[in-house]
Parts: structure tokens; C-alpha cells; sequence
């Protein structure tokens, strides 16, 4: 295939463009003016412009969109939901008029409602595709917004396939995760102490691409761990008492569930080391 990859130069994007190229596939990596270009082809155009998009897509056979704000912290609330939202529109319609129908883009746990809102509601853990949004801020919207968008697009366009990607803090060594989350209790049921590996995340991009699902589906795309060194049982008991666990939380098992990426994609995330 001749993947196209908006945000090629980003944190995900060089991941992805080695290991599509490394599977024998062709790259074309499109970002902004002064990024640095990755391996593969590369070409420059603005998600938030549709022309230039349109024609940077042009030739290829698959998309993977991840050109986004990833974190509303920099950014004004209108800024990072306005460019969120045109960015992901653009490249889902762009890539279904040029007949792409392999798709997919990178949502976020973010796409319920968690680190950025000012409160986090969980109806039970692990969390799962099937439980509901209550996100409150213009990140997590921008996010449920693109899986609309999705669902709009396979619709629209019959023989589309998107998959919609949930990352969680997207790092390329575990440990980095540990140092940011583990002396945070005061935000811990804001990130829960999960974390995606940088590689494991471009295999599933790449997974996502297969002929494996129908339509457009959500997946979350974390680790089967946390990052902390205490039971999830007792993390659970002490932070978030009042939420029921439904499932498997022994050990230091994940608080969010990947069993339909494993089921769907065939994707589970490799423990580091």
C-alpha cells in the first residue's frame, strides 16, 4: 500500500512511516513547512486547508490521519477544538474523494472526558468503547467530535473503513510515563496511570489498515499495565472508591479495557523490556 500519514514529522508519525516502510509498504509523510521530514516521500500541506490536503493525498491507498493539537494546554479553547475538528474533517473527506477506503485517526481516552476536563465521571472500570461521554473540555469534544465524523464518512462512502484510535500519553519509554504520573495523586482519576508506547501505537495504525472490521470503530490503544507500582485494586479502593469494577483489575492490570482491539485488530500491547 501507499500509505499517506498527515502529522508524518510528529510524536507518532516517524513511527509509523519506519515501520509501514519496514512492511514493505510506500510512505507519503505530509506535515507543515519546517517540520523535519521522516523516511518515505514527503509533502507539505495544512490539514486545515482542504485544497492543499486534497492534493497532498493524491496516489495513495491508505490513510493515517494524526495531525492534531495533541494537548489543549498552549493553545486557547477554540483554537485547539476549531483546528482539531477541521483537521480531522478534511482528512477523512478528503481521503474518501480520492476513493481511499482504509483509514484511521488518532482519538483519545480524552474522547469521554478526562485529564483536561475540571471533573471526570466514570460509570465502572475498566473502561471500555461502550461507555458513555462526559467529557466538559474543548480537547476531549474536538476528539468525540472526529469520531462523529467518522461514523458520517463510512456512512456516506459505502466499503470505508475507520478506525479511531484512543492513545493515552503516547511515550517512547515507559519510564517517562512513571516520572510524570506517579507523584500526581492529585490528578489521578485524570489519567488513571495509563500510557501507550510510541512503537505500540504505530503497529496499531497499521493493524487498523487491514481488512478486519466494517464501518467505523473506536478502539482503545493503551497498555495491559499501569504505570504505578501498587495493586490497581488498592488504586482503585483509595481514588476512586465509589466507581464499580466490572472486570479484571488484578494486579497492575490496565484501568481501560483493550479487548475489542485484540479481539478486532488483533492488537495487544507488548509489555516493555
Amino acid at each position: 500500500m501507499r500509505i499517506a500519514i498527515t502529522g508524518g514529522c510528529g510524536r507518532i508519525g516517524p513511527a509509523v512511516a519506519k515501520l509501514a516502510l519496514d512492511e514493505g509498504h510506500d510512505v507519503v509523510a505530509i506535515d507543515l513547512p519546517g517540520t523535519e521530514a521522516p523516511q518515505g516521500e514527503f509533502r507539505l500541506a495544512d490539514c486545515g486547508d482542504y485544497d492543499a490536503l486534497h492534493d497532498a493525498l493524491r496516489g495513495c491507498d491508505a490513510l493515517v490521519h494524526l495531525a492534531a493539537i495533541p494537548a489543549p494546554a498552549k493553545d486557547p479553547d477554540h483554537v485547539v477544538h476549531n483546528r482539531n475538528v477541521v483537521a480531522s474533517y478534511n482528512a477523512l473527506r478528503a481521503a474518501a474523494d480520492h476513493g481511499i477506503r482504509r483509514i484511521c485517526q488518532a482519538s483519545s481516552v480524552n474522547a469521554i472526558g478526562l485529564a483536561f476536563g475540571r471533573r471526570t465521571r466514570f460509570d465502572y472500570f475498566p473502561l471500555d468503547e461502550l461507555h458513555p461521554n462526559y467529557g466538559e473540555d474543548p480537547y476531549s469534544l474536538s476528539k468525540w467530535i472526529c469520531e462523529a465524523q467518522a461514523d458520517n464518512i463510512a456512512r456516506c462512502f459505502d466499503g470505508t473503513r475507520i478506525a479511531s484510535l484512543r492513545f493515552h500519553y503516547t511515550v517512547p519509554d515507559r519510564n517517562l510515563a512513571v516520572d510524570n504520573y506517579v507523584p500526581r495523586p492529585q490528578d489521578a482519576d485524570k489519567h488513571l496511570w495509563g500510557y501507550t508506547l510510541t512503537d505500540e501505537a504505530a503497529r496499531s495504525c497499521l493493524l487498523a489498515l487491514e481488512d478486519r472490521f466494517e464501518g467505523h470503530e473506536a478502539f482503545y490503544i493503551v497498555a495491559r499495565d499501569t504505570v504505578h507500582h501498587r495493586p490497581s485494586l488498592d488504586l482503585a479502593a483509595e481514588y476512586l472508591p465509589l466507581v464499580p469494577v466490572t472486570g479484571d483489575l488484578s494486579g497492575r492490570n490496565s484501568f481501560f479495557s483493550t479487548e475489542k482491539a485484540m479481539r478486532v485488530l488483533g492488537w495487544s500491547h507488548r509489555l516493555p523490556g
